[in-house]
């Protein structure tokens, strides 16, 4: 910063640093502290400011390793104050939350003052089954935009509120395999989702026998079940757990999974116990609903022939694109599906379109694959060089000649994203025509008729 306006920052800290409310300010790029005065010092176990150097505001104020999935900086906006309640599990406190943007030397600081207005005190009671921190979670959940996001805090705050190292859900798929969909982690600890997306639901079928008599799972230590449930022990051991509760999610008396947190306080896992099956029955409803919007936008953006986009997720994805990155769009119209669907029937026509698909998916699986429409089939590629594509153009044409999948092409590239989309996508549409008649003109002897 510079000198002047380091100063009058300076200033302006000093002034919030005696406050009786608790203040902090963060880099929203980057997520980390700028500035706690006495009180939020205080209140997270800080001595000075030199020990919020470095560190993450979330790691701070949520004890998360990730950004707070209830995160509102993209609501936030220079010169306007956001008020909004919210419960802190890491300092037990209900607090006033005013939240708004400070911009200095180009970028911007997230500025939050809190008024506390209340609090659960004494270890006992916050672990007590009571209906505040039922509500509490429910409330933040609820206001969450998308029933993914719903998940996402809830998980948080389980997690936080009973000072767990991680919160989880596992979700069980057709095939009798569980996998680890949703993951919170305390700051400090290791994520364990990438490991654990195919367990065999055989290696947790004593929890299971629990879960059918509407039974949770408490493991004290796990050292105790060593003998006993070998299987699990293999599982938990590597992951640092040295206990956990675990609690089933079931759906019309049929188990769809089961959630839990791992190595909260001892002392307290029959009160978690409670918690979880009572909040389990949220759970589902919002599993239920992810699924019918999963569904629903399968339905408006996936095609259901090939399962690649359709023209509605093309319309999308072209309004999302970064216009800073370079910018590929491949226009293919597969040759010959007229005369297939005549002489061979639809469902060998259906079968060329399958095959195009593949081909495009083998060549440009990294990028964004649509069918535009009967017969043609577009890909948007964000940050991908000239040289790279050409080359993938070119391992893609003797791809088509392999599966018997011919497609006239057409593509351009620009530098950046910055100029009409449409207009690319029509000047690939003309190269592509242009590549089709070349083709037919080339080949008239084999054709029977023209496809134009």
């Amino acid at each position: 910063m510079e000198k002047a306006h380091f100063e009058e920052i300076r200033k302006i800290w000093e002034f919030y640093e005696e406050l009786n409310e608790i203040v902090y300010v963060a880099d929203m790029d980057s997520h980390e502290l700028v500035y706690m005065n006495r009180l939020a010092r205080e209140l997270y176990g800080l001595q000075s400011m030199e020990e919020i150097k470095g560190k993450k505001c979330h790691e701070v104020i949520s004890d998360s390793s990730n950004p707070c999935a209830a995160c509102n900086n993209k609501r936030l906006e220079t010169g306007y104050f956001l008020e909004e309640v919210c419960y802190r599990p890491v300092i037990g406190k209900k607090l006033l939350l005013k939240n708004t943007v400070l911009e200095a030397d180009g970028r911007k600081y997230r500025f939050e003052l809190a008024v506390n207005i209340g609090e659960w005190s004494g270890l006992e009671k916050k672990y007590e089954l009571n209906e505040a921190m039922i509500n509490e979670g429910l409330r933040i959940a609820l206001a969450a935009p998308t029933p993914e996001k719903s998940i996402e805090v809830l998980m948080e705050y389980i997690g936080q509120y009973f000072e767990s190292e991680r919160a989880y859900i596992f979700e069980e798929l057709e095939n009798g395999i569980c996998r680890n969909t949703y993951e919170w982690c305390a700051g400090g600890v290791a994520s364990q989702k990438e490991k654990l997306q195919n367990v065999p639901v055989e290696v947790v079928s004593l929890w299971y026998k629990r879960f059918l008599n509407g039974k949770s799972v408490i493991v004290s230590n796990v050292e105790k079940i060593r003998e006993k449930d070998p299987d699990v022990y293999e599982y938990l051991k590597p992951q640092n757990i040295k206990s956990l509760v675990v609690s089933p999610l079931i759906s019309e008396k049929e188990i769809i999974g089961f959630y839990g947190v791992d190595n909260p306080p001892e002392k307290f896992l029959s009160h978690i116990t409670h918690m979880l099956q009572i909040l389990g029955y949220f759970l589902v409803s919002v599993l239920r609903r992810r699924n019918l919007v999963r569904r629903l936008e399968e339905l408006c953006f996936q095609d259901q022939l090939t399962g690649i986009g359709n023209r509605h997720a093309m319309a999308d994805a072209a309004s999302k694109a970064d216009p800073e990155k370079s910018l590929g769009i491949l226009y293919c119209d597969v040759m010959g599906l007229k005369r297939e669907n005549d002489s061979m029937g639809h469902g060998a026509g259906d079968a060329l379109l399958i095959r195009a698909s593949e081909c495009l998916q083998r060549a440009f699986g990294d990028y964004a694959l649509f069918r535009v429409g009967g017969d043609e089939f577009l890909v948007l590629c964000e940050g991908i060089s000239r040289e790279e594509l050409q080359e993938k153009v070119e391992a893609m044409k003797a791809d088509m000649y392999r599966s018997n999948a011919l497609m006239a092409l057409g593509f351009v590239w620009r530098r950046d994203g910055k100029e009409n989309m449409d207009t690319l996508i029509a000047e690939a549409d003309r190269q592509m025509y242009a590549d089709k008649m070349e083709w037919y003109t080339k080949r008239s002897d084999i054709l029977l008729g023209k496809e134009i």
